[in-house]
């Protein structure tokens, strides 16, 4: 129950109408509340100000409607152009980075800036009384200064809320292009993507390869879908309860289904509702999230560089962009204990036991995905081993330095079938250079 709840909570802070909604919510509110002051002579003090003005009822509704009609057009223009980006950015970077901007929190408060305007703005002109009108309640007959009825206050409050838009508009026209901007969108996963490693992998453990399984008893999937949670924290108290030790066979982000293998428990049998309990601790969706997940930032990477090399596109210096993230990740990774789940407080890690993620899965998972592509681009294969060298540095295990060599030598190899000629010269030389660079850092 607490993971649903917890999927259904992450899922609602990320979808696009949750920020206007709260703001709409928010106009409502106030409007009510300073309708209220209004009534009770809360705007006796504006009308003894020499230099302010009280409006009147035919210019207070005449200002209250072009301000509502024109928020709900601009409330449309900007949706109309998130959709457009959106479009932009699936078509392409892929569709792997909608997530990214239907969650983006420009996009989400100018919209409810613009709605939350527009709905006070309306609340605001059904008070407004004209001098020929028969006051609605006697709390409005007594606060009448005026002939008629004008809120006064919410008045001044709705031109700021106006003055408010203008500025946020011309935020999301500039926020829009540059959020698009193939640079920002690598900086802003690159930039997350070394943030969760630092989350997920503290360095004050130093390198160490990842535990290995407890084995026992196995407790399958019973639905379909991919992993978006585990609830760590849950898993813990099982295996307190019942002594034992629990070994997962996936992470999150994999694609599960009956009758795949989700966990082992070692030192207790998994009854019918043990096992139940086990499974409920995993949250269930339709697409993968990164909300524990290092692989699909890395996937993100992946993809963008892949599309940038292929031949309808053939952008080398976007994928050379790319690697160079995928590097600084790689990097940070390789002077890091490995074993450590997505999740750090309020669970034992040998007594609920995270699927093994070592060195290599992070190395094949980033620069393994990109290599077959890179071997054809010589800009892009020359920057690929000037990266994995990057990277060499920060390696405190020979084994890990020993992955990061392969990888070169197998880009080299690769480029062997892929280029020719002065360009193919040009990788052997720096794959040589790679080698006397390896043997001098150790």
């Amino acid at each position: 129950m607490q993971t649903s709840l917890r999927k259904f909570w992450l899922s609602l802070n990320a979808s696009y109408w949750f920020i206007p909604t709260l703001l709409t919510l928010a106009a409502l509110v106030l409007s009510f509340v300073t309708i209220f002051i209004d009534r009770n002579g809360g705007a006796q003090w504006l009308t003894d100000l020499g230099w302010v003005q009280a409006s009147r009822p035919d210019g207070a509704r005449s200002l209250l409607t072009v301000i509502s009609s024109s928020m709900i057009g601009v409330a449309s223009t900007v949706f109309a152009i998130t959709i457009a980006a959106v479009v932009y950015a699936s078509g392409t970077y892929g569709p792997r980075l909608l997530t990214n901007f239907m969650t983006d929190r420009g996009n989400q408060f100018s919209l409810g800036v613009f709605v939350a305007t527009f709905v006070y703005g309306l609340m605001v002109l059904r008070v407004v009384r004209a001098e020929d009108e028969v006051p609605a309640t006697a709390e409005d007959a007594a606060a009448t200064y005026l002939p008629g009825f004008v809120p006064q206050i919410s008045l001044l409050i709705a031109v700021a809320l106006l003055l408010l838009s203008v500025a946020v508009l011309v935020y999301f026209l500039h926020h829009i292009p540059a959020s698009i901007r193939i640079n920002s969108v690598l900086a802003g996963i690159g930039r997350r993507l070394l943030r969760d490693i630092d989350d997920r992998f503290p360095k004050v453990d130093g390198a160490r390869a990842p535990s290995r399984s407890a084995g026992g008893v196995t407790v399958t999937a019973a639905v379909t879908g991919y992993v978006e949670i585990i609830d760590f924290d849950r898993l813990d108290d099982l295996a307190r309860a019942v002594g034992a030790t629990i070994s997962l066979k996936v992470r999150t982000g994999d694609f599960i289904h009956p009758p795949m293998t989700l966990l082992e428990v070692a030192g207790a049998d998994p009854d019918g509702e043990l096992s139940a309990e086990l499974r409920g601790a995993f949250a269930v969706g339709a697409a993968r999230t990164p909300t524990q997940d290092l692989e699909y930032l890395i996937d993100e990477l992946v993809e963008i560089a892949l599309r940038a090399l292929s031949p309808a596109i053939n952008d080398a210096f976007t994928a050379i962009t790319s690697l160079h993230w995928i590097g600084a990740a790689t990097a940070s990774l390789a002077g890091r204990n490995l074993c450590r789940g997505p999740e750090q407080e309020d669970y034992d890690a040998m007594r609920v036991r995270p699927l093994d993620d070592d060195f290599s899965h992070f190395v094949a998972r980033g620069f393994g995905g990109i290599r077959p592509s890179a071997a054809t681009s010589p800009l892009a294969a020359k920057v690929f081993i000037d990266v994995l060298l990057a990277a060499i540095d920060g390696c405190e295990l020979p084994e890990r330095r020993a992955l990061l060599a392969r990888e070169a030598k197998l880009l080299e190899e690769q480029a062997e079938v892929e280029l020719a000629g002065p360009a193919l010269d040009e990788i052997r030389a720096k794959a040589r250079a790679f080698e006397a660079a390896l043997r001098v850092s150790r």
